[in-house]
């Protein structure tokens, strides 16, 4: 067993469990899960690095703190390795470990090469390059320059970032509504199926359409509250109107209610998201300055801000982490145009079959099943692509995007303009794409019919 987790480590072996009784693994499930895991890894050290409360604590409990700080160059209570500046040059490391990758693997297109060996094994070998890459971050010289630059190439891969699982989402909602309508051919109770969660999905979004009508607006403030709660309620509106309209469904028979019913309890949660980012607003009441436009939940103790932060991060970063591994598979990278090859039905089956049946007997370990030795589950390149991308939005998330001036991790979920207008921008994007989708056959209908 120790033979077989050298080799993970520092040959291209497949990684798997000690233990017989985990269930069998397939490489390229493991291969992603350790990126992940790397990924993952990193955010948990940016997080802290952006918290005085470890600060304080790493303070208060390591002997000769300071002295220790000094001979490590890192100055005065070791102010380089925290806060914003130190989370860019960390993420900077990861950014360029997977930048790297997505150019090292482009073109791969089964795991019998060297470089698919690379990318699945090496593990040791890989984690040490990406800490190096993070350190390195630190020694750049002219740093007031290179944070400059890196906060905008950060806030735009941030976008994309943000841009891709939006088109995701509408891709999503398309292939929910194909997939049950097909289903109504053989048994009409997909019909009901389809009926009964449309109707909660629409039940859903007027709800918080409600709910944001009756605690995000004020008579006398929260104007901006006012206003995009009536635009992004009537665009809901509108697209539901269109995706029903005989015009549309002419050209897209299967377009129905379900679709617009995803995109406006997902529009209507950006919404939410962004009024609870807004800075808070005050009105004299009474000679007393009281905060309106607030949830009453908002208003507790610190302890339960403390918990509802940290809840608020690890699904924050959770949605991240899923976002940038559902998004790398085979077929949302062809929903992207990343993958134009498609191959039939029938002969992805017959190498699934084929694929359970080639397994590598770990001793008294996990069984790993070698499922890409005639062609790739996902496309490597991309995969690590989204990664990269990811690995921006990160950055920009952990330090507020541009209100980074002493932000702490503490205070991610207080939000700012900036995050205020990224979400709200978020919305009418996806209303776009979604309309998109919706008029794209009447742009370029030769397209559509092949």
């Amino acid at each position: 067993m120790c033979t077989l987790h050298l080799a993970c480590c520092c040959g291209s072996a497949a990684c798997s469990c000690c233990c017989n009784c985990c269930p069998k693994i397939k490489q390229s499930t493991g291969t992603r899960i350790m990126y992940a895991f790397y990924f993952l890894l990193v955010t948990i050290v940016c997080c802290i690095m952006m918290s005085p409360t470890v600060e304080k604590e790493l303070r208060d409990h390591i002997p000769f703190y300071s002295e220790l700080c000094e001979r490590m160059n890192a100055g005065e209570n070791c102010k380089t390795l925290v806060g914003y500046s130190a989370v860019y040059k960390v993420c900077f490391g990861m950014a360029c470990f997977f930048l790297f990758f997505a150019f090292f693997t482009i073109r791969v297109n089964n795991s019998t090469g060297c470089r698919a060996a690379v990318h699945n094994g090496f593990w040791l070998l890989k984690f040490i390059v990406l800490v190096a890459c993070c350190a390195g971050g630190f020694f750049i010289p002219g740093q007031e320059t290179f944070l400059e630059v890196w906060r905008y190439i950060g806030a735009i891969g941030g976008f994309i970032f943000l841009l891709i699982q939006l088109m995701m989402l509408v891709e999503f909602a398309h292939r929910w509504n194909t997939n049950w309508n097909s289903g109504v051919k053989y048994n009409r109770l997909w019909y009901a199926a389809l009926a009964f969660v449309t109707l909660m999905l629409f039940s859903g979004a007027v709800a918080a359409l409600v709910f944001m009508g009756v605690f995000y607006t004020d008579p006398e403030a929260c104007l901006l509250n006012k206003i995009f709660l009536g635009i992004n309620g009537s665009l809901c509106f509108i697209v539901s109107l269109l995706a029903i309209s005989p015009c549309i469904q002419k050209l897209q028979p299967t377009s129905g209610l379900l679709q617009p019913g995803v995109i406006s309890v997902y529009v209507m949660y950006l919404t939410f998201s962004a009024f609870s980012s807004k800075p808070k607003e005050m009105v004299e009441r009474n000679g007393v300055n009281t905060t309106v436009c607030v949830f009453p939940l908002n208003a507790g103790t610190e302890s339960d801000k403390k918990i509802v932060t940290i809840f608020g991060t690890i699904i924050l970063f959770g949605c991240i982490l899923y976002s940038c591994l559902t998004s790398t598979t085979r077929r949302s990278s062809a929903a992207l145009r990343v993958c134009r090859n498609s191959e039939p039905e029938a002969e992805v089956n017959t190498q699934i079959f084929r694929y359970d049946c080639d397994e590598e007997k770990t001793g008294g370990g996990q069984n790993v099943v070698y499922d890409e030795r005639e062609a790739t589950i996902y496309t490597y390149s991309y995969f690590h692509t989204v990664f990269f991308l990811g690995s921006l939005y990160v950055m920009m998330t952990v330090t507020n995007w541009f209100h980074y001036d002493n932000h702490k991790i503490e205070k991610l979920l207080d939000g700012s303009w900036s995050v205020f207008w990224i979400k709200m921008v978020s919305c009418w994007v996806c209303l776009f794409l979604y309309m998109w989708t919706l008029f794209a056959p009447m742009v370029c209908p030769k397209r559509f019919e092949a």
